[in-house]
C-alpha cells in the first residue's frame, strides 16, 4: 500500500508537499504514511483515491487494476 501511493505521486509529477497540501496536513506527516510509519487513516485513503481517481482496493493492494472505470 505504501509503495503505491508513492508511486501515484510520482506517476502524477507530484511532490509529497503537494500532496500533504491537498490533504490538509504536513509534508512529515504524509511522508510517514509512504514510508509505512504511519498507517493511513480511512478518510484520507478515500481522499487519495478520489484524487488519483482509482479505488482505495488499488491502493490497498487487494487489485492491481488502476482505473476504477
Amino acid at each position: 500500500m505504501y509503495q503505491r501511493i508513492r508511486d501515484l505521486r510520482e506517476d502524477h509529477d507530484l511532490t509529497q508537499k503537494q500532496i500533504a497540501e491537498m490533504l490538509g496536513m504536513s509534508q512529515t506527516g504524509y511522508s510517514k504514511y509512504e514510508t509505512g510509519e504511519n498507517d493511513i487513516p480511512t478518510h484520507i485513503l478515500i481522499k487519495l483515491a478520489d484524487f488519483y481517481k482509482t479505488s482505495t482496493d488499488y491502493i490497498l493492494g487487494r487489485t492491481d487494476k488502476r482505473s476504477w472505470r
